[in-house]
This record gives C-alpha cells, structure tokens and sequence, in this order.
C-alpha cells in the first residue's frame, strides 16, 4: 500500500479511502501556451515535492502500513505511519498544490507580482514553465524563484533554459544533469521531456515521437 495506493485488498485500496479535495491544479493547456508567450524558454521542477510536504499528525493513521525487517516475512512486522504525502496517492496533488499556493500567499509581500504570478500561474503540480523577454528577465526569475520556494520548505529546482547565459548563472548543483557540462561554444542544448512532450531547447519547439509498429493486414475474405 505504500508504493501502490491503488492496490486493493479486499475489495478496496487506499485511493478508494483518500478524499481528493478540490481541483487546484492549473490548466496543462494554459501552462503550456503561457510557455511559448515570449523569447526565453525557462522550466524548472521541485524535486520529490510530495515528500515534501508533511501530513497533519491527526491524519497520519491514514497512511499506516506494515513493514518486515529485511522483507524477511518470518519475522514480526513493524507498524509504521507515513508523515509525508505519497506519490500515486488521490490527495497528493490537491494538497502539494495547495502547499505551493500557501507559500506564496505567506511570502507575496516580500517577492515582485511577477514572481508571484509565476509561481501560481505557471507550475503543472511540480513543473515550472515560463517564458520572459530577456535574459536578464531570465536570471531575476530564476533567483527569486529559488527564494520564494525556500520560504515553503522546498528543495531549489533544477533548471533548463533556451539560452546558455541563463544556465551559466544558476548554480551548478541546481542545473538539471543534461546540461551541466555543455560548452556554450560547441554544444548544443539537449531534447528534454516535459509534461509528457518532447522539448528540444536549442530550437525552442516541442517535438512527438512515434513509434509505428508493423501490424499484420486482415485477410480479406470473399463470399461468393
């Protein structure tokens, strides 16, 4: 139950239990067209969000398991309660996204309406994308960002953008392992996925790959 809260036993699983909450999740649609409003492409993700974010005491009974030592079955099992919001679990985006909402509500007043509306408008549950006018619009938004997270607890993202000036600003330990080690002056910047697409960076466009599988004909059959 702990790695497969859709699991069933006897009839019933976990997510049958969960209650979602409401839908505070942005549109993947307008996350998407807000990303290709501007000239540089920016996308970030927080890293392991949902165990990020700790379950109220009082509910933690929800999240109690068995555990064997080992995976040693002869031995007794030991009774656990997960603290923190699971992946696979019907409540998990619901409440990171509202922990995400919350941060920014308690910090709103230290951080530009830019960072603000960046931070609400243009996250799909752990994933960042936005797009700016400059470079220099790039580096701001990435700093603060950064900054505006930390305030909720949440480890620095790492990052990818369409320009390598960008790149070369964010700390290294927070660029995303793909492009870590490019040479602005010979290498180009790699395909990425994000949101279930293929995005190549160095050209800015999102790409589909299709894998067409050889399929025997029907037999046709004539009757007479």
């Amino acid at each position: 139950m702990v790695f497969d809260c859709a699991a069933k036993h006897k009839g019933t699983s976990l997510n049958d239990q969960l209650l979602t909450g409401p839908d505070l999740t942005n549109s993947i649609v307008g996350v998407l067209m807000r990303f290709r409003e501007e000239q540089v492409a920016l996308s970030t993700d927080i890293e392991c969000m949902f165990h990020q974010i700790r379950v109220a005491p009082e509910d933690r009974d929800a999240f109690r398991f068995l555990w064997w030592p080992d995976g040693d079955l002869t031995q007794q099992p030991i009774d656990h309660r997960m603290e923190v919001h699971l992946f696979g679990a019907t409540s998990s985006p619901r409440c990171s996204s509202f922990a995400l909402s919350r941060t920014v509500e308690d910090s709103e007043d230290e951080f530009s309406e830019n960072v603000v509306r960046t931070v609400k408008r243009n996250f799909y549950v752990d994933d960042c994308l936005k797009s700016v006018k400059s470079v220099e619009n790039a580096v701001e938004v990435v700093d603060r960002l950064r900054e505006i997270l930390s305030k909720g607890g949440f480890d620095s993202p790492s990052g990818h953008a369409t320009d390598q000036k960008v790149l070369h600003t964010i700390p290294q330990v927070e660029i995303a392992p793909s492009v870590v080690d490019l040479d602005p002056d010979k290498d180009k910047l790699p395909m990425q996925r994000t949101l279930g697409l293929h995005w190549d960076m160095e050209s800015d466009k999102f790409m589909f790959k299709v894998a067409l599988k050889d399929r025997p004909k029907p037999a046709v059959v004539y009757y007479p």
